[in-house]
């Protein structure tokens, strides 16, 4: 029994380490829905609490990486578990950029509180709200439960908010000739829709790493085929 015990405390360690992902995962998307949710209605003290939870998923994502890094350093885990261990880096890393996101997204919602936003631009923004939240829950249902068929969903998903972003700018760009006044605030909803559609972005590149994991075999990750935003 004595030669299962290193083993057991080493999958335990990896048991933390899932559940830590989860709970920023958790965290993350409680940051989104807040942040989509203020853009709708507005609400100055969700707008804070995005930012608290977006400050709080930050300092997860560090203890994430300085848990991991000490499970490699203390066990030297070699194949599927070094994936794995790799992979919570990586998707701690894109959980993180969705929550700065979420936080821009908060932001704008102070600026544009007090206008009144056409009815179609504010239709294809909110479906291709629902599809991204949608895509955040399952690239994280996805890694914690090692599926690559709700992997695999999400490039579909991804493509589906990409044509909404470009229904949404030709509707906003519409408006805006429709009533220059009206340029001010409506450059705010072509950021947005730029954000929603990043956030799918990551959601769809925590699925493309998840596959890797499972499979060894390299995807061609969304954020290497799209410019970077800054950090």
């Amino acid at each position: 029994m004595e030669r299962r015990y290193p083993r057991i405390r080493f999958q335990k360690k990896l048991d933390e380490l899932k559940e830590e992902v989860d709970k920023m995962g958790q965290a993350t998307l409680k940051a989104y829905r807040e942040a989509f949710s203020t853009f709708i209605d507005y609400d100055a003290e969700l707008v804070n609490s995005v930012m608290e939870t977006n400050r709080k998923v930050h300092d997860m994502g560090y203890q994430i990486e300085h848990d991991a890094m000490s499970i490699i350093a203390a066990e030297q885990p070699v194949a599927g578990d070094l994936r794995f261990i790799e992979t919570s880096i990586k998707v701690s890393s894109h959980l993180k950029r969705i929550a700065g996101l979420a936080s821009n997204i908060a932001d704008i919602a102070r600026h544009i509180k007090d206008e009144e936003i056409p009815e179609k631009p504010m239709f294809d923004l909110q479906r291709m709200a629902d599809i991204v939240d949608g895509m955040v829950s399952k690239g994280l249902a996805a890694f914690l439960a090692k599926n690559m068929n709700v992997a695999r969903e999400l490039h579909r998903d991804d493509d589906k908010v990409d044509d909404l972003f470009d229904h949404a700018l030709k509707d906003i760009t519409k408006s805006m000739f429709q009533d220059k006044e009206s340029i001010s605030y409506l450059i705010y909803l072509l950021f947005l829709a730029r954000f929603l559609e990043r956030i799918a972005d990551r959601a769809e590149n925590i699925g493309d790493r998840t596959i890797f994991m499972i499979t060894c075999e390299k995807q061609q990750f969304t954020m290497d085929k799209k410019p970077e935003e800054p950090e």
